[in-house]
């Protein structure tokens, strides 16, 4: 039966199959303690209290209608901040539609 093989990290350590090197651990909490709380970013209570009533209304993805998770800013809060609780900037959308959207439209992940 074949084995996945080690692989060399940027750091230049070999790192086993199924691991991550003690570098990208470091960088991802430092990211992680960088990164502002959810309620800094803009969901907040109101904000969980609107997506649960979408979510109630429009249980379906808008891509694929499969069952909707998610509820996804038409246009982001970075870009629009005044239409983060407007229902019309809302779309019901599964994990998968979510994230193909928001790597396409958004820059992935909040990446430019």
């Amino acid at each position: 039966m074949p084995r996945k093989t080690p692989r060399i990290c940027t750091c230049g350590r070999v790192v086993p199959p199924g691991q991550q090197c003690v570098c990208a651990k470091a960088r991802k909490a430092a990211s992680d303690a960088a990164r502002p709380t959810a309620a800094a970013r803009g969901y907040d209570a109101a904000w969980r209290e609107a997506r649960a009533k979408h979510l109630a209304r429009f249980p379906d993805c808008v891509e694929c209608g499969e069952r909707a998770t998610l509820v996804d800013h038409v246009e982001s809060i970075r870009k629009a901040p005044h239409r983060r609780l407007d229902p019309s900037n809302f779309q019901s959308m599964c994990p998968t539609c979510h994230g193909r959207k928001t790597a396409a439209v958004d820059g992935s992940f909040g990446r430019k």
